[in-house]
């Protein structure tokens, strides 16, 4: 039996082809791949401005530095994600907190999100901005969040690495309608991938002239932007601190042509999450949760364990089914549970639904090209050790 990890790539002979042409070219970076993979993203999901970077991670750090935030200023993110997601406030020297989740949708909790934001007004500790994460592709409710955000005037940036595809009451994800810029990430184990590789999105030019700047050393080459007017032709500026953040044209290209097939892709996941709604409905598991209005990209599947139901450990049942080839994951250790984290002090009882989420949740094999025997296959082992 082969290995079936919870996501993994799909790449075809025309993405190979895609690739090669760009390897035959002139350019390998800094050619024309990456404004036409920028414009092409930009058009599908409906927002005014893309621009490409290196990683996930790399988007969201600049989309923090084009926001202004500072050395002390505070950010809040959900406790249920991958370290990047509040990573890119502390490069900046931010200072960082964590809103539980809700007990269903794994999403940040929109009442404990207030009940947070109503503390921290009378304490006049207030987040300049909040991360929010669209976890395993489900949108969180941006209207709500957005509500808040005029109350108590926060910044927000969509973490959608989970999420190209995914639907918010018939609108893709990255809009940017509820939020000042959303972030997308293209590694290997996402929706779409181009090697590695990220997105910003906003319809605000004035971010998007920010984050070009720091995507590329903080350099710009356009004459009407100089601060010292020239018109030679070799002349450029650095006029911030930028970083080498740049996609390159291979990776690019490979984006484009994964691109074409986003709305396959996420068709394709949305069926494996069918069948699995049926073939699981008898076990031990909580499935997650459907909500009406939302489509979700099911980057992950994610079930929680009936402990009550069955006598098994969480130990027991992940080595189980890793032994049988079933590459499962914990997606995620809480944030503030890291070595790096615990520095905080969170107090665990601020967090109750983190806390019972993640000693029960594990991510089974969700990705284009997983086959229904092979769900049977995952079904049956799953049955046998619950």
């Amino acid at each position: 039996m082969k290995i079936l990890p919870y996501s993994r790539q799909k790449i075809d002979s025309h993405d190979i082809k895609e690739v090669t042409k760009v390897l035959k070219s002139n350019f390998l970076t800094q050619g024309n791949k990456v404004p036409e993979f920028e414009k092409k993203i930009a058009k599908k999901i409906k927002v005014k401005y893309a621009i490409a970077s290196n990683s996930g991670t790399s988007a969201l750090h600049i989309a923090c530095l084009s926001l202004n935030l500072k050395k002390g200023d505070l950010v809040w993110t959900s406790a249920n994600s991958f370290v990047a997601s509040i990573n890119c406030a502390k490069y900046i020297g931010a200072k960082v907190d964590f809103v539980d989740i809700d007990s269903e949708t794994y999403n940040i909790s929109i009442k404990n999100l207030e009940k947070k934001l109503i503390k921290a007004k009378k304490n006049k500790k207030l987040p300049k901005l909040i991360i929010i994460v669209h976890f395993a592709g489900l949108p969180c409710d941006l209207k709500k969040i957005y509500k808040l955000s005029k109350i108590y005037k926060f910044k927000i940036i969509e973490d959608a690495s989970h999420a190209i595809g995914a639907k918010y009451y018939n609108s893709l994800i990255g809009n940017c309608k509820y939020s000042d810029i959303t972030t997308f990430s293209f590694h290997p184990v996402k929706i779409i991938t181009s090697g590695e590789g990220g997105m910003c999105l906003t319809n605000n030019k004035i971010l998007k002239d920010r984050m070009l700047l720091f995507r590329s050393h903080g350099i710009t080459k356009d004459n009407k932007k100089f601060f010292i007017k020239k018109n030679q032709p070799w002349y450029y500026e650095q006029q911030s601190l930028g970083y080498n953040y740049r996609l390159s044209d291979i990776h690019a290209a490979l984006g484009i042509s994964q691109l074409k097939k986003l709305n396959y892709f996420v068709k394709q996941r949305n069926k494996i999450a069918k069948n699995y709604y049926k073939l699981l409905n008898d076990l031990p598991l909580t499935l997650p949760k459907k909500i009406k209005g939302y489509y979700s990209a099911f980057h992950l599947f994610v079930v929680k364990i009936d402990f009550q139901k069955t006598k098994k450990s969480y130990n027991q049942i992940f080595k189980y089914l890793r032994k049988n080839n079933i590459w499962i994951n914990l997606h995620y250790l809480p944030i503030y549970n890291h070595p790096y984290y615990k520095k905080l002090g969170k107090n665990k009882k601020e967090f109750n639904n983190m806390e019972n989420y993640y000693k029960s949740a594990i991510s089974i094999p969700v990705y284009p090209g997983l086959s229904y025997s092979e769900q049977i296959y995952i079904k049956n082992k799953l049955k046998k050790i619950l």
